[in-house]
Protein backbone atom coordinates (compact mmCIF):
# COMPACT_ATOMS: atom_id res chain seq x y z
CA UNK A 1 0.00 0.00 0.00
CA UNK A 2 1.54 3.53 -0.73
CA UNK A 3 1.77 6.39 1.64
CA UNK A 4 -0.69 8.91 0.42
CA UNK A 5 0.62 12.39 0.03
CA UNK A 6 -1.79 15.37 -0.19
CA UNK A 7 -0.66 17.98 -1.73
CA UNK A 8 2.28 18.99 -4.27
CA UNK A 9 4.14 20.45 -2.32
CA UNK A 10 4.63 17.04 0.23
CA UNK A 11 5.19 15.32 -2.93
CA UNK A 12 8.27 17.21 -3.28
CA UNK A 13 11.52 16.67 -1.09
CA UNK A 14 13.58 19.81 -1.83
CA UNK A 15 16.28 16.87 -1.30
CA UNK A 16 14.92 15.21 -4.15
CA UNK A 17 16.04 18.54 -6.51
CA UNK A 18 19.11 18.60 -8.00
CA UNK A 19 19.98 21.74 -10.24
CA UNK A 20 22.62 22.22 -12.81
CA UNK A 21 22.88 18.39 -13.77
CA UNK A 22 24.81 17.34 -16.11
CA UNK A 23 24.17 14.74 -18.86
CA UNK A 24 23.54 13.47 -21.97
CA UNK A 25 20.83 10.96 -21.72
CA UNK A 26 17.43 9.97 -20.34
CA UNK A 27 19.32 6.98 -18.97
CA UNK A 28 20.92 9.18 -16.53
CA UNK A 29 18.46 11.63 -15.74
CA UNK A 30 16.60 8.52 -14.74
CA UNK A 31 19.32 7.07 -12.78
CA UNK A 32 20.30 9.95 -10.85
CA UNK A 33 16.54 11.06 -9.85
CA UNK A 34 15.67 7.59 -9.08
CA UNK A 35 18.57 7.32 -7.00
CA UNK A 36 17.04 10.16 -5.31
CA UNK A 37 13.78 9.07 -4.72
CA UNK A 38 15.34 6.08 -2.87
CA UNK A 39 17.81 7.74 -0.72
CA UNK A 40 14.64 9.52 0.39
CA UNK A 41 12.64 6.27 1.46
CA UNK A 42 9.99 6.79 -1.26
CA UNK A 43 11.19 3.73 -3.71
CA UNK A 44 12.66 0.41 -2.06
CA UNK A 45 14.49 -0.62 -5.49
CA UNK A 46 16.39 1.44 -8.05
CA UNK A 47 16.50 -1.15 -10.50
CA UNK A 48 12.74 -1.87 -9.80
CA UNK A 49 11.61 1.52 -10.35
CA UNK A 50 13.71 2.15 -13.52
CA UNK A 51 12.26 -0.37 -15.49
CA UNK A 52 8.63 0.67 -14.45
CA UNK A 53 9.51 4.02 -15.87
CA UNK A 54 10.98 2.43 -18.88
CA UNK A 55 7.49 0.63 -19.40
CA UNK A 56 5.74 3.66 -19.03
CA UNK A 57 8.09 5.12 -21.32
CA UNK A 58 7.81 2.40 -24.38
CA UNK A 59 3.87 3.40 -24.37
CA UNK A 60 4.42 7.25 -25.47
CA UNK A 61 6.37 10.92 -25.15
CA UNK A 62 6.42 12.32 -21.94
CA UNK A 63 8.11 15.53 -22.97
CA UNK A 64 5.07 17.62 -22.69
CA UNK A 65 6.91 20.35 -24.33
CA UNK A 66 8.40 24.17 -23.79
CA UNK A 67 11.85 21.89 -23.19
CA UNK A 68 9.86 19.68 -20.28
CA UNK A 69 9.35 16.20 -19.58
CA UNK A 70 7.36 14.61 -16.71
CA UNK A 71 7.78 11.04 -16.92
CA UNK A 72 6.32 8.82 -14.12
CA UNK A 73 6.89 5.01 -13.05
CA UNK A 74 4.20 2.70 -11.20
CA UNK A 75 5.34 0.04 -9.18
CA UNK A 76 5.47 -2.25 -6.22
CA UNK A 77 8.68 -0.76 -5.25
CA UNK A 78 7.27 3.11 -4.68
CA UNK A 79 6.36 3.08 -1.08
CA UNK A 80 5.01 6.97 -1.21
CA UNK A 81 4.05 8.66 -4.25
CA UNK A 82 6.77 11.63 -4.89
CA UNK A 83 8.07 13.81 -7.50
CA UNK A 84 12.19 14.09 -8.04
CA UNK A 85 13.37 16.83 -10.16
CA UNK A 86 16.00 18.24 -12.38
CA UNK A 87 17.12 20.73 -13.72
CA UNK A 88 19.72 20.29 -16.40
CA UNK A 89 22.71 22.01 -17.38
CA UNK A 90 21.56 21.74 -21.12
CA UNK A 91 19.01 20.43 -22.99
CA UNK A 92 18.99 16.59 -23.94
CA UNK A 93 16.73 14.30 -26.45
CA UNK A 94 13.90 13.89 -25.46
CA UNK A 95 10.15 12.63 -27.33
CA UNK A 96 7.63 15.38 -26.78
CA UNK A 97 4.55 16.84 -27.92
CA UNK A 98 6.39 20.16 -29.56
CA UNK A 99 9.28 18.34 -30.63
CA UNK A 100 11.52 19.57 -28.10
CA UNK A 101 14.04 18.17 -25.81
CA UNK A 102 14.20 18.53 -22.31
CA UNK A 103 15.49 21.04 -19.70
CA UNK A 104 13.54 20.67 -16.56
CA UNK A 105 12.83 16.84 -16.02
CA UNK A 106 9.95 16.30 -12.89
CA UNK A 107 9.80 12.31 -12.91
CA UNK A 108 6.55 11.16 -10.69
CA UNK A 109 6.79 7.92 -8.56
CA UNK A 110 3.55 6.52 -8.09
CA UNK A 111 1.94 3.16 -6.10
CA UNK A 112 1.11 0.05 -8.19
CA UNK A 113 -2.13 -0.16 -5.86
CA UNK A 114 -5.31 1.77 -6.98
CA UNK A 115 -4.84 4.66 -4.03
CA UNK A 116 -1.78 5.88 -5.56
CA UNK A 117 -3.00 6.13 -8.98
CA UNK A 118 -5.45 8.25 -8.02
CA UNK A 119 -3.47 10.51 -5.80
CA UNK A 120 -0.90 10.74 -9.01
CA UNK A 121 -3.11 12.02 -11.37
CA UNK A 122 -4.29 14.36 -8.79
CA UNK A 123 -0.60 15.78 -8.45
CA UNK A 124 0.07 15.78 -12.19
CA UNK A 125 -3.30 17.71 -12.59
CA UNK A 126 -1.81 20.56 -9.73
CA UNK A 127 1.40 20.44 -11.09
CA UNK A 128 0.18 20.79 -15.29
CA UNK A 129 -1.80 24.00 -13.72
CA UNK A 130 1.72 25.13 -12.24
CA UNK A 131 3.30 24.19 -15.78
CA UNK A 132 0.61 26.04 -17.46
CA UNK A 133 1.94 29.31 -16.36
CA UNK A 134 4.56 30.49 -18.58
CA UNK A 135 6.60 32.70 -15.72
CA UNK A 136 6.48 29.02 -14.10
CA UNK A 137 8.03 27.12 -16.69
CA UNK A 138 10.68 30.46 -17.48
CA UNK A 139 11.48 30.34 -13.86
CA UNK A 140 12.19 26.68 -13.64
CA UNK A 141 14.29 26.61 -17.20
CA UNK A 142 16.58 29.26 -15.57
CA UNK A 143 16.62 27.94 -11.85
CA UNK A 144 19.94 27.78 -10.44
CA UNK A 145 19.76 26.56 -6.80
CA UNK A 146 16.78 24.37 -4.99
CA UNK A 147 15.31 27.34 -3.41
CA UNK A 148 14.89 28.57 -7.63
CA UNK A 149 12.72 25.48 -7.96
CA UNK A 150 10.76 25.75 -4.97
CA UNK A 151 9.90 29.04 -5.78
CA UNK A 152 9.24 28.35 -9.36
CA UNK A 153 6.89 26.14 -8.04
CA UNK A 154 5.21 28.62 -5.16
CA UNK A 155 4.43 31.04 -8.18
Amino acid sequence: MTVETESLSEAIDRKAIVTGLQVETKEEVFAKLAELLHQQGNVDSVSEFIDAIHEREAQGATGIGGHVAIPHGRSDTVKRNAIAIAILDHEIPWESLDDTGAKVVALFAVGADDEGSQQHLKLLSQFARKLAKDDVTQALLKAQTVDDVVEALNK
